[in-house]
């Protein structure tokens, strides 16, 4: 069999089990040799199942206050030079308002791990948006907490929860972590989540400091263990106000290729193109798209606290008001090929 042909067998064998095994996992990850095969069923698949249509989810960053000291993250707690924010309850309401002006029906409420923000107040908060915009999904990125938690912010009307899982491999993670932290917690929460009900998001990032080859094929098992609705990755960013601020940023290629693998082993899933590769190349994010992702996140915060989230340096699009962020995303969109809608997109199974 030719070259072109062994590529192309490989690509379609994962295309037709939605599974390889773990050495031919590292051989798709290791080389851009599939890379232009990949792409090309990632679109086929995404197309099947979703066509050409790209969802907006409106993100509210509502607090950049963190509990937890991640080696990797800006906003970790020991972070001295970072100017500290919480968003009011009208704020977020305000931030709703005008997401919903714009179209958006998907509304993504993320923060850091805010001890401020216990159940009353977080739920207060679901609750009134769920009044306000009945006919909108509220999804809520706020770490790990007790199940009882996410009961009580089920009930209060959101159906979505994002909890990246960062690392499948214990070993990994507690590199990653501090030592409050605990890889089987992590995967605890997530199962929390989905048993009471919730669509689930899951993600990693690509070339975190440490990881290797392994280390992404453990991802992408527990991946299949979970069977999540949505999954998020994006390169590793360092940030100067972090242990690993040494590190190297991860590689779009990489990033790529593990978006259209993603795309054929889970043709259902909700997969974005994050603020991360458009941050790492100027192109990132139409690139994802044609990798097989079919979810942007456009940034619905105030201007002025944009640029204190900053879970990474020299995140873009932290000086354009809503309208103009839309605006940006949904051109950017068209130019890859694909059409932006505002539906609340729920995923396809």
């Amino acid at each position: 069999m030719s070259e072109k042909g062994k590529t192309q067998d490989l690509v379609t064998k994962l295309y037709e089990n939605r599974d390889l095994t773990d050495e031919e996992f590292k051989t798709l990850l290791e080389t851009d040799e599939y890379d232009e095969a990949l792409f090309e069923k990632a679109v086929q698949v995404r197309k099947e199942h979703y066509g050409d249509k790209v969802y907006l989810r409106g993100l509210i960053e509502y607090t950049n206050y963190c509990k937890n000291n991640c080696n990797y993250c800006g906003i970790r707690k020991s972070n001295q030079n970072l100017e500290r924010y919480r968003l009011s309850k009208e704020q977020i309401l305000e931030c709703c308002k005008e997401g919903y002006e714009l179209g958006y029906r998907t509304f993504v409420l993320q923060g850091g791990e805010d001890i401020y923000f216990k159940d009353e107040i977080l739920c207060d908060i679901i609750s009134d948006i769920h009044r306000e915009y009945p006919d909108c999904a509220i999804t809520i990125s706020a770490g790990e907490r007790s199940k009882a938690s996410y009961q009580k912010m089920f009930d209060a009307g959101a159906t979505r929860y994002l909890l990246r899982h960062e690392a499948a491999d214990d070993s990994l993670y507690r590199k990653l972590h501090p030592g409050t932290m605990s890889l089987d917690n992590r995967k605890k929460c997530l199962f929390d989540l989905k048993e009471i009900g919730y669509q689930v998001g899951a993600g990693f990032m690509v070339g975190a400091p440490y990881q290797t080859t392994e280390n992404l094929i453990a991802d992408l098992r527990f991946l299949q263990e979970l069977e999540p609705d949505m999954i998020g990755i994006g390169p590793y960013i360092k940030h100067k106000d972090t242990p690993y601020k040494w590190f190297s940023n991860g590689s779009m290629e990489l990033t790529l290729r593990l978006l259209a693998i993603l795309r054929l082993m889970f043709p259902y899933v909700l997969l974005p193109s994050t603020t991360a590769l458009g941050t790492i190349d100027p192109q990132g994010r139409e690139l994802g798209l044609q990798a097989g992702a079919n979810v942007v996140m456009p940034n619905l915060s105030p201007v002025d606290v944009r640029d204190k989230y900053t879970l990474y340096e020299n995140k873009i699009c932290t000086g354009e008001e809503s309208a103009q962020c839309r605006s940006c995303l949904e051109m950017r969109v068209k130019a890859a090929g694909y059409e932006v809608v505002t539906d609340r997109g729920d995923v396809k199974r």
